[in-house]
């Protein structure tokens, strides 16, 4: 989620019930301990303990690297500037960081997984959790299975499994019943991840993988309320309405508002379409009005053009 996911948008999407944790983009660990600031910028909440969004939901900060010493060494700095929690991501597909030795490409090699979650472990020294999100391997599915149990050998507390190799990007379909394959492997919680979108999505992902929760990603910020009403559905068995596009547009004006404070208007802008262009995914509406929007340039423009009805919004 680099990139898509800042303070705002975390505080944004878990003002209503539904989401039990969150994690941030992920701090890029090289060779060295990063200066606090790295920290503060990808986690303004750690200024404010507790480390959480202004509705309570607790932040965890996710560290990406290669080098088990440098991310031992940013764990002890994440965990000595307040963070509750450090996750591990062995997942990120993105071409740049693979060729950069980070992310899916320490999945070709179960005993480097290992090693970095060992070490921030031992760095850690049971302080706070570390966890880890990896997906089913990078060009397939043969190791798995080893990589999950490396991370649990390492001494993670949780895993978050993508369902899908690194090669296969976000291509659809997820295999969720891998994940049941390794949850049978491993003994620590597994978390279901990918592809997510609908209610029917969440049980088919439980359903096959066996896990009880799931992790949403690039889902919640298309469908804002899609957390909000599993929770329901969760609690009561009732199926609520599909979110519509005043509910959608009153996020995006919202989100514009609350970004404009510290931004300048043009980088604003570029962080609503970026939004606006998530949300295209199950929305034939969003798609048709970012069709429209994508090349206004003035932020009071695009909001106003982002067409709403404000009663209906206000009820939603």
């Amino acid at each position: 989620m680099e990139g898509v996911i800042d303070a705002l948008t975390r505080d944004l999407l878990t003002r209503q019930v539904g989401f039990d944790w969150t994690v941030t983009e992920f701090v890029r660990v090289v060779d060295a301990r990063l200066p606090p600031r790295v920290f503060y910028k990808h986690c303004p909440e750690l200024a404010q303990p507790p480390v959480t969004t202004p509705s309570g939901i607790p932040v965890h900060l996710q560290l990406l690297g290669s080098d088990p010493t440098a991310l031992a060494a940013n764990a002890r700095q994440a965990l000595k500037l307040g963070a509750v929690s450090v996750d591990l991501n062995f997942g990120c597909p993105a071409k740049l960081v693979n060729r950069h030795d980070g992310g899916a490409s320490l999945l070709r090699q179960p005993d480097r997984v290992y090693q970095a979650v060992k070490a921030v472990s031992e760095a850690l020294e049971g302080e706070i959790p570390v966890t880890a999100k990896i997906r089913l391997g990078f060009a397939n599915r043969r190791l798995a299975v080893a990589c999950a149990q490396a991370t649990e050998a390492g001494g993670a507390a949780q895993l978050v499994v993508h369902a899908r190799t690194r090669d296969e990007g976000y291509r659809p379909p997820a295999h969720w019943e891998w994940i049941g394959k390794i949850r049978r492997h491993v003994s620590i919680p597994v978390v279901a991840n990918g592809d997510i979108w609908t209610l029917e999505d969440y049980w088919k992902a439980r359903t096959l993988s066996g896990c009880c929760d799931v992790m949403l990603g690039r889902s919640a910020l298309a469908d804002p309320w899609l957390a909000p009403r599993i929770r329901h559905w969760q609690l009561t068995g009732e199926r609520l309405p599909e979110s519509s596009w005043a509910m959608r547009a009153s996020v995006l004006k919202e989100y514009a508002a609350l970004q404009r404070q510290h931004l300048p208007d043009r980088v604003v802008v570029s962080l609503v379409k970026q939004w606006l262009a998530q949300m295209r995914q199950g929305s034939s509406e969003a798609h048709q009005n970012f069709q429209r929007v994508k090349r206004l340039t003035e932020l009071d423009q695009l909001l106003g053009s982002l067409v709403i009805d404000e009663q209906l919004a206000a009820l939603a």
